[in-house]
């Protein structure tokens, strides 16, 4: 139940919920790859690639920042060429970039529109398409898709339907590609928080503040990866995780400790119920 010396790849990883994930992984030793595209400091978006590097491997991690700008195959050609050539090698990609904007038909143009397709199910396609021949090497090799349960019920769909169409393209990425990489022994999943979950995203777009409050913490989360990420890939392929009920089975049943503000009625999250 650990990733020492395994090389996670994580897309968005220098702030909330990628680095979140990157700082369990380095926890164990890990070599972590630090892909995202901010590297001169932000006061909306805490965080570059070189401050989520330094944290990585004060945790006792080693790590690898790259700006990366995921709308761009060749940067992720070369990002991923980097990273086997630094390490060695990659055990595990974890696709967690991902843009949002919950607007309905008229409010979002073109230019978002395209933005959302790029960053969550273009660049999920291709960082997976890439990552793939470097997998199928590994011992335990996994892709973790940060993108919910597939879901068809109109209403996810009627308020911000391109939104909707682009994360679940990241899940159909994850349905179809569990079970052509089958054979390979390479773990596909997705992983949906139950909960609004604090991060930037919805400090500056859904609620501010008072949202803050009701969320849990990103490390709910990235419990939840590390779980999943640790199990063998050749049996734990093809799941659409929550990550609550992956800590409950995991025998973590108080997850009190997770809330920004312990006792404080909890948002949930878009695509469940």
């Amino acid at each position: 139940m650990s990733l020492s010396g395994k090389t996670i790849f994580i897309t968005g990883a220098s702030r909330g919920i990628g680095k979140a994930i990157a700082e369990r992984a380095a926890k164990d030793g890990a070599n972590v790859v630090i892909a995202a595209k901010t590297v001169e400091p932000n006061s909306k978006l805490p965080g570059t690639i070189f401050s989520a590097a330094e944290d990585i491997e004060k945790l006792g991690g080693k790590a690898l920042a790259l700006q990366v700008d995921v709308r761009h195959d060749e940067q992720i050609q070369n990002a991923v060429a980097q990273a086997v050539e630094k390490f060695g090698g990659l055990d595990v990609l974890v696709n967690n970039a991902s843009a949002i904007s919950l607007t309905g038909t008229l409010e979002t143009d073109a230019k978002r529109f395209d933005l959302m397709h790029q960053v969550n199910v273009r660049a999920t396609y291709l960082m997976s398409r890439a990552s793939i021949p470097h997998l199928e090497k590994a011992t335990n090799p996994h892709i973790l898709n940060l993108s919910p349960p597939l879901n068809l019920d109109p209403k996810w769909f009627g308020n911000h339907v391109a939104y909707t169409m682009s994360k679940y393209g990241m899940s159909m990425c994850t349905l179809g590609m569990a079970r052509e990489l089958k054979k390979k022994r390479i773990a596909v999943n997705s992983l949906w928080p139950e909960t609004g979950i604090a991060t930037a995203a919805v400090k500056n777009l859904l609620g501010g503040d008072d949202a803050m409050k009701m969320c849990r913490k990103p490390e709910i989360v990235a419990d939840a990866a590390h779980w999943i990420l640790t199990q063998p890939s050749a049996d734990c392929s093809g799941n659409f995780f929550i990550d609550s009920e992956v800590l409950k089975n995991a025998g973590i049943n108080d997850l009190e400790s997770y809330a920004v503000m312990p006792g404080q009625k909890l948002m949930p999250d878009f695509f469940l119920g």
